[in-house]
């Protein structure tokens, strides 16, 4: 007995006791793992070890043993160092003497208990967002409280609301934020005004989305006596207003990113700043930061200026209005939004002529009711107008870092959050490159330069082909992911070495961040944050977060307006390929869904052929493959999941290669028939 101990022993060896910083993920069983960055292996946390961890928090975690043959570790959570949620959707239960707030979720998570002082006007039953207060580790229940009731009838804004609360968005500014923004004053500081560069009397406007509220860039333009151009891109100055060490500070970097719904903005900043103090709008003056260029009329920068400005917009203009101006070449101001423009796809042949890729974009747009149902769905395609505000954009982004990068602390770099995008990953390529081959596209991979002028040759000859689409989309998905980081590695797919977020400050913390930075060194005073890449890790994971919310939004309003078109049949475009079907994402709204492999059954026996993204009939060869178009029928709209089950329709236009077809008419021609 006891020499079997002893041999057990020797394979799991108690580690000393090492704490670990990563992030808790609980199962729907109530295990958690936490998974620590650089690690291998997650470190599993009993239900009994989570002290007051929930899903999603960033922990520490005591690593109380560990098996050294499996590397299999266990351990309990010491300290929760930043909650991803303080905010839940879920019902109240209200007695007498006591209210309790249960979730809804399918993450094991205890019930906050309510102070009836903290009910919000909220009854018993009713659909709440509840807020955790406090729950120190001593406490038998979380102590919450009621933010605001849901009404029954307002099911698309609970909706949305999950989506961001889940994803660890604050729905709702602290009060102590609020009260900060408020004190902001109105008027524009005379004594700032005297330390800036006085951009009031040049043609200035801005160009945005026809909804839009918050206008944080804009452009100027005046012809020099030179004969050259001086263009402005002016950059709302929220580093002014937004001070480090405030609770306006604080808030905004734990959002680090406004998230844009189809029915709302979530914001990175209270409206007070977003929509009145910092945004650009028409005949009012505004604190900027700007990037001011001198410029040839073939779009060469001679010289260029960083530094704080004073602006006046003089005119509001949606996309539509300028690409109007564009192919019509009239309406107010045409002179001017003509040759921006003309600079502007100058400046966009140059990039692509040095490597940038030049991936097409589609955005979807929902036109929705009163009560935020979707009544119709648009895609918008990138016109000139979108372009025109892309490139000097772009300028102004990459002429700061360029700036930045220069600079040097004790011959280092500055620490500053440089947006990178890394080469594209061999292995990830290799089974693209040959899908791409089989539609006559061969690639050059001797190098990143080489591979990206072969996307570029690829993506030019599909366009307006059937496979354009799909081309495209795999593509992306070969490609790394663009971060926030210190370490400058440049930007692959834009061609640049040097490049930086300067522009949207209202809605991204990193271009806050890029403000203080750019403005301590024109003061000659180096801000050297030793945090700036902790910093740039947190933007890169909040950001990460709202495109996933963004992107489950927009699922959400699919669903939905499927969903009115159950039984209905569209023409589509198979999206993806797999064991158990294929999906399909409709031509006309873009919604995708799955044709299930046992729907299929009733045709012929299906598998998957993964390298030729398709799948093959056993018995017919027919083929789906990725690219192909199909007709569907709409057979099921799940909101709660928010999925899509589609049936495929043989007789309402075909869809699908028949290969048996195919060789039947050929042996036929043989034969002489």
């Amino acid at each position: 007995m006891n020499k079997k101990k002893s041999k057990q022993k020797s394979k799991s060896k108690i580690t000393a006791q090492v704490t670990l910083k990563g992030r808790l993920e609980v199962t729907r069983s109530g295990m958690g793992y936490v998974i620590v960055e650089n690690v291998e292996g997650d470190v599993l946390v009993r239900p009994g070890d989570f002290t007051t961890a929930l899903n999603g928090d960033t922990v520490r975690v005591k690593v109380v043993k560990e098996n050294l043959r499996t590397g299999k570790k266990e351990g309990k959570v010491t300290e929760v160092v930043t909650r991803k949620q303080t905010e839940f959707i879920g019902h109240l239960q209200l007695s007498t003497n006591y209210a309790f707030f249960i979730p809804d979720t399918d993450k094991p998570m205890p019930d906050l208990f309510i102070p009836l002082s903290d009910l919000n006007g909220a009854k018993n039953k009713d659909r709440v967002v509840a807020r955790l207060v406090k729950w120190d580790k001593d406490d038998k229940k979380p102590v919450g409280a009621i933010v605001s009731v849901m009404l029954p009838e307002d099911e698309n804004d609970a909706a949305m609301k999950e989506l961001l609360a889940q994803a660890g968005f604050p729905l709702f500014f602290p009060e102590d934020v609020m009260e900060e923004a408020a004190r902001l004053p109105d008027v524009l500081d005379s004594e700032e005004l005297k330390k800036r560069k006085d951009c009031r009397d040049i043609l200035t406007f801005t160009i945005d989305p026809v909804d839009a509220k918050d206008f944080d860039d804009a452009i100027s333009i005046r012809k020099l006596s030179s004969g050259m151009y001086e263009i402005g891109v002016h950059i709302a100055d929220v580093s002014y207003y937004v001070i480090p060490e405030t609770e306006l500070d604080e808030e905004a970097y734990k959002r680090a990113t406004s998230v844009y719904l189809p029915d709302r903005v979530n914001p990175m900043l209270p409206e007070r700043i977003s929509n009145e103090l910092c945004s650009l709008r028409p005949h009012e003056d505004k604190f900027t930061f700007s990037a001011i260029f001198q410029m040839t009329n073939k779009g060469e920068v001679k010289q260029y200026w960083l530094g704080k400005t004073a602006i006046h917009s003089d005119h509001r203009y949606s996309y539509e209005d300028v690409q109007e101006i564009i192919e019509t070449k009239k309406g107010k101001h045409e002179e001017e939004i003509l040759l921006l423009n003309d600079i502007a796809q100058r400046l966009r042949k140059t990039r692509f002529s040095k490597g940038a890729i030049n991936f097409s974009s589609q955005e979807v747009r929902f036109k929705l009711d009163e009560k935020g149902k979707p009544i119709s769905v648009v895609v918008k395609e990138s016109k000139e107008a979108h372009q025109l505000i892309e490139e000097f954009m772009l300028l102004a982004n990459r002429t700061v870092a360029e700036n930045v990068a220069k600079i040097k602390i004790n011959k280092k770099s500055l620490p500053f959050p440089y947006r990178v995008h890394d080469q594209p990953d061999k292995e990830k390529l290799a089974p693209f490159l040959v899908f791409a081959k089989k539609h006559g596209h061969t690639f050059d991979i001797s190098s990143p330069q080489a591979i990206a002028h072969s996307f570029n040759s690829m993506l030019a000859e599909a366009r307006g082909k059937p496979e354009q689409h799909v081309l495209e989309q795999l593509g992306i998905r070969t490609m790394a992911k663009a971060i926030y980081t210190t370490e400058n590695i440049g930007h692959y797919g834009l061609a640049f070495e040097h490049y930086c977020h300067f522009t949207s400050p209202i809605r991204r913390y990193p271009d806050v961040l890029v403000h203080r930075v750019l403005q301590s060194i024109i003061e000659d005073k180096p801000i050297n944050d030793k945090k700036m890449e902790e910093k740039c890790k947190h933007s890169s994971e909040r950001e990460r977060a709202a495109m996933e919310c963004e992107r489950a939004g927009n699922k959400y309003k699919q669903v939905e307006f499927l969903k009115d078109h159950l039984g209905e049949v569209f023409e589509g475009v198979v999206s993806g390929v797999s064991s158990f079907g294929f999906w399909v994402e409709t031509v006309a709204h873009k919604c995708e869904g799955l044709v299930s492999i046992i729907g299929l059954s009733d045709y012929d026996e299906f598998r998957q052929v993964e390298g030729d993204y398709s799948l093959v009939g056993r018995r017919s060869g027919r083929i789906f493959r990725m690219g192909d178009k199909v007709w569907i029928r709409v057979v099921s709209a799940n909101l709660e999941k928010r999925q899509l089950d589609y049936e495929w329709v043989m007789d309402a236009g075909g869809g699908g290669e028949d290969k048996s077809q195919k060789s039947k008419v050929k042996t036929e021609k043989k034969k002489g028939k």
